[in-house]
């Protein structure tokens, strides 16, 4: 379908504002978490746990199923669907008293964000041309850390209220149902490829083991900044809680700018997200203090938003104007994979290192694996080319 020439900027601005939404499935409750803890405190600790992680499942397991239902409904139906689930999973938990009433409607929230992330990106590809994509790829990206921003900044707020309150942060759902009842098209995105097959995954497989490497390295920031930085006693809770909001803000100019970023470095730019996690775990694990811990959260909000629009636009570019019911649900899954397992792969790691005098393991773990993900995307266009 072509888009028409008078509306390419609201359509876009309806699909970016999918990418407001889905990094709210677990961050937009983070700041009410220790009054909700205290609340269900008659549950198990694992049960509480499970309302930041329970999204996270339900996102891959609706990944796994997301082209079956492209071959049968409408993106715009798909949207609004999500759209609703999402919205109404969200705010509702805030009138439970029991955890496990609580846990299923925020896994109507991963339900919902598993449709929505394939389409947050797909449906650029699907309406755009790829001579776009790094922009509108890069507009994603910082679109996400906007949407992570807003959401702490009213939940934190609305948790000062009550840990009820926190839940009607998700009422935001309501913008991108206005803008996608306005704006987008009911198109139906088909393939006749899978993209959980075997063929599928040999395709695209590069891309993936890319995106899985990436996340685990940056998850070790979100799991354990605050209790790592905390520990060595230089820096307080307050400005560790500022220092962290500051690398959204990082990924949000780095993600607007990143047709630009892309357009100075060409191809190399897929060394930039390896480079710049080197950097950051290197200051975070080995120099800290305040300048380490500082430069360092820079550099992950930059290894971020680059290493993310790049794979996100270079898979699309590959899968074409049906990446959204191919290549995309496999990369959402496995990104999700990566933050649902990072708390379990880190308390490993940090076991296999207990003999190892370190000061601050999980930062060295993560600096490990960005050379391992330097040397997979070193060798990723020469493989594209053979």
């Amino acid at each position: 379908m072509e888009i028409r020439e008078e509306k390419p900027k609201t359509l876009a601005l309806s699909i970016l504002s999918l990418s407001l939404l889905t990094v709210m499935a677990a961050a937009a409750v983070a700041p009410a978490m220790g009054t909700i803890k205290a609340f269900f405190s008659d549950a198990s600790p694992l049960l509480t746990q499970m309302v930041i992680s329970t999204p996270a499942l339900f996102i891959v397991i609706t990944n796994l199923i997301f082209p079956h239902l492209c071959k049968r409904m409408g993106s715009k139906k798909l949207v609004l669907s999500a759209l609703l689930l999402y919205t109404i999973g969200g705010c509702l938990p805030g009138l439970c008293s029991h955890i496990v009433p609580l846990l299923c409607l925020r896994a109507l929230v991963g339900i919902a964000v598993g449709i929505l992330m394939p389409l947050a990106t797909g449906l650029l590809a699907y309406h755009f041309p790829p001579s776009r994509m790094e922009k509108l790829m890069g507009y994603s990206s910082a679109f996400n850390c906007l949407g992570g921003i807003i959401a702490v900044l009213i939940a934190g707020f609305l948790s000062n209220i009550s840990w009820r309150a926190s839940f009607l942060v998700y009422l935001m759902g309501l913008i991108g149902i206005v803008l996608c009842l306005l704006f987008l098209p009911n198109d139906r995105i088909r393939s006749q490829e899978s993209s959980f097959s075997l063929d599928s995954f040999k395709k695209y497989y590069r891309y993936v083991v890319a995106v899985f490497l990436l996340m685990v390295i940056f998850f070790v920031y979100p799991t354990c900044f605050a209790v790592e930085t905390l520990s060595d006693g230089i820096i307080p809770q307050n400005a560790v809680t500022l220092i962290m909001s500051a690398m959204n803000v990082v990924g949000l100019l780095t993600g607007l700018s990143f047709g630009r970023i892309k357009g100075f470095f060409g191809n190399k730019v897929r060394l930039i997200p390896p480079t710049a996690m080197f950097i950051a775990y290197f200051l975070l694990g080995f120099v800290g203090g305040w300048a380490g811990t500082i430069i360092g959260t820079i550099f992950v909000g930059v290894g971020l938003n680059t290493g993310m629009p790049f794979i996100i636009s270079s898979v699309s570019k590959k899968a074409g104007r049906s990446a959204a019911a191919t290549a995309l649900p496999m990369i959402s899954a496995f990104l999700y994979s990566a933050q649902f397992l990072s708390p379990f792969i880190i308390s490993g790691m940090g076991k296999l290192m207990s003999g190892i005098s370190l000061d601050h393991p999980p930062f060295v773990f993560a600096w490990v694996v960005s050379i391992i993900l330097w040397v997979w995307l070193f060798f990723l266009r020469e493989k594209e080319s053979a």
